[in-house]
């Protein structure tokens, strides 16, 4: 059994927006340096963005100032808020649970294709 499941993927113009979601029934993700990963056809998986078990978040240089990951841990739920999609931001994206040197746990990816 998968342990975090992935939601809220599909087809976007550029510009548009999409919400990812992340759920664990599980792990309790609050509990673990969670995360979304992306890896596009013929190209290496990358971290987008992390957030840690205090809330502090990490983006990469193409993910700041568009996406904006957050953490529910009341429905123990990870989100990536994406906005202004670029057709670079195509891509399956992967939820992931571990810690600063590990991904211990991954989801099974969500399709996101921005359209030009």
């Amino acid at each position: 059994q998968v342990p975090l499941v992935e939601s809220g993927g599909g087809s976007v113009q550029a510009g548009g927006s999409l919400k990812l979601s992340c759920a664990s029934s599980e792990i309790a993700l609050s509990a673990y340096i969670s995360g979304w990963y992306r890896q596009a056809p013929g190209k290496e998986r990358e971290l987008v963005a992390s957030i840690a078990t205090m809330g502090a978040t990490n983006y990469a240089d193409s993910a700041k100032g568009r996406f904006t990951i957050s953490r529910d841990d009341d429905k123990n739920t990870l989100f990536l808020q994406m906005t202004g999609g670029e057709p670079e931001d195509t891509a399956v994206y992967f939820c992931a649970a571990g810690s600063y040197d590990k991904v211990k746990h991954w989801g099974q990816g969500t399709q996101v294709t921005v359209l030009s």
